[in-house]
């Protein structure tokens, strides 16, 4: 097995709220920010702070639009995305695989 490089874990993603976005989006793939709230058990200025660094990664997409007079913001998985976390996935896998390894 390859030696696992520490360096390889994807610090936008690692995050546990960044994280939760990502794994929530990448089987939701995409949600209104209300209910990714919800879901994360975060506060709104939390949420968009992270989500914030998760677009500057161009790893979500939002969008906003109206329902019944009321702004509501719609937030995406990107492909960028989808391949960031399938690869952030790998990279832990391989840290797990590393370890269990390291331990028999």
């Amino acid at each position: 097995m390859a030696d696992f490089v520490l360096d390889d874990i994807d610090d936008v993603i690692h995050g546990k709220v960044r994280l939760g976005i990502m794994a929530f989006l990448s089987t939701s793939g995409i949600t209104d920010f209300t209910t990714l709230r919800g879901h994360l058990g975060v506060t709104d200025g939390n949420l968009s702070t992270h989500l914030r660094k998760l677009e500057g990664a161009g790893y979500v997409e939002p969008s906003k639009s109206f329902q019944e007079r009321r702004p509501v913001t719609h937030i995406a998985l990107t492909e960028t995305g989808r391949a960031a976390f399938l690869g952030y996935l790998e990279t832990m896998g391989k840290l797990i695989g590393f370890q269990q390894t390291d331990q028999r």
